[in-house]
């Protein structure tokens, strides 16, 4: 099978090591595959050594026809079985410049909402004519796709997955931001958007007053942001919120939490901040979006709360934090969890899968 996937690995390690170990595990499952990706990418080197064909190429804009034709005269010249294209601009372009070709175009769809079917622009990505399939990165995607859009191309759920040889980072000390051993620290990692819940993670902690030495740790771009303390200074939570913003170090300092939350509102889909947490045994507790059910399984590997719901994210945390144990239990069965169920062998073989049925269809 001969495959070309279009992606782009200009981010840093950890962000991208899943999509690219998967490429690399697509190759020694027998794919003759040819990666188009920036020449900087961070993964470079690996899939080169992995005897995987790099194409050195970056789609700049989501409708370019000098691209659709360059990607037309690849197709043809190279006859490919199938097209795997990650991102918007590799979706748009390709499924233009497949038209009439027999190659089959597949795409990858990380999150849940921002498609309709009686938007004009989705017919130019995930709804094109021309795509065959979507790979889902969780069920509740697929699900989302179904219900809202009425898709009629083929689905499939196929997680992302991990390897926790992969995490193996220290924790971070606490006293690089100025926080104590005797806190009881509620990380969150995320970009401080509205669709991220932040402000009912806040109002949650102001109802968890009475908790001696309790702190929430916001991490991420934008977490530093002066509307966002004023937000905290009106909770009545001045100095039991520390502002890190974006941070380098993010998966150290989640570390040294004793529970992370992620209280999203819509459009997840397998969040990686969830997952960091889970491999690194932090006990997770996440709102019921997306793919988030789906890592985290209620009473058993950490607390699903409903969406925009202060009260039962601050009954979550209470109860977290009156029981050691169970947090402990928490952390060792999320990382268990990650390894049985959301790991890169497992994506490998159900990405090939997926691929041998349409190119046999």
């Amino acid at each position: 099978m001969k495959v070309l996937a279009i992606t782009s690995h200009g981010y840093t390690l950890n962000a991208v090591r899943p999509e690219a170990e998967l490429l690399i595990g697509l190759k020694r499952a027998g794919v003759d595959l040819t990666v188009m990706t920036q020449s900087d990418s961070v993964y470079i080197d690996r899939l080169r050594d992995a005897g995987v064909e790099l194409l050195p190429y970056m789609i700049g804009r989501k409708f370019s026809p000098p691209t659709m034709w360059r990607l037309r005269r690849l197709l043809k010249r190279e006859a490919f079985d199938l097209v795997y294209a990650f991102n918007i601009k590799a979706i748009c372009n390709t499924a233009f410049a497949r038209i009439g070709l027999p190659v089959k175009l597949m795409t990858y769809r990380g999150q849940t909402g921002n498609i309709h079917r009686f938007d004009p622009a989705s017919y130019l990505t995930h709804l094109h004519p021309s795509v065959d399939g979507i790979l889902c990165v969780a069920d509740e995607v697929r699900k989302s796709l179904v219900a809202h859009v009425g898709v009629r191309k083929k689905l499939y759920t196929v997680y992302k997955g991990h390897d926790l040889s992969w995490y193996n980072e220290p924790a971070a000390d606490r006293a690089v931001l100025n926080l104590r051993d005797d806190q009881f620290v509620i990380g969150c990692v995320a970009n401080n958007r509205p669709r991220k819940g932040v402000d009912y993670l806040i109002r949650a902690c102001a109802q968890l007053k009475d908790i001696e030495h309790l702190q929430l740790l916001l991490i991420g771009k934008g977490m530093d942001e002066a509307t966002l303390g004023d937000f905290v200074e009106q909770q009545g939570l001045t100095g039991r919120v520390t502002l890190a913003g974006h941070r380098t170090d993010a998966t150290a300092l989640i570390q040294c939490c004793d529970v992370s939350v992620l209280p999203a509102t819509r459009r997840e889909g397998l969040p990686k901040t969830v997952i960091e947490a889970m491999v690194y045994g932090v006990a997770p507790i996440v709102t019921d979006t997306g793919g988030n059910a789906e890592l985290v399984q209620h009473g058993h590997n950490g607390l699903v709360v409903p969406v925009e719901d202060s009260s039962a994210l601050a009954n979550a945390i209470r109860q977290l934090h009156a029981d050691p144990e169970l947090r402990a239990r928490f952390g060792d069965n999320s990382r268990a969890r990650i390894d049985s169920h959301f790991n890169v062998r497992d994506s490998v073989r159900n990405t090939l899968a997926a691929f041998r049925e349409h190119v046999t269809s």
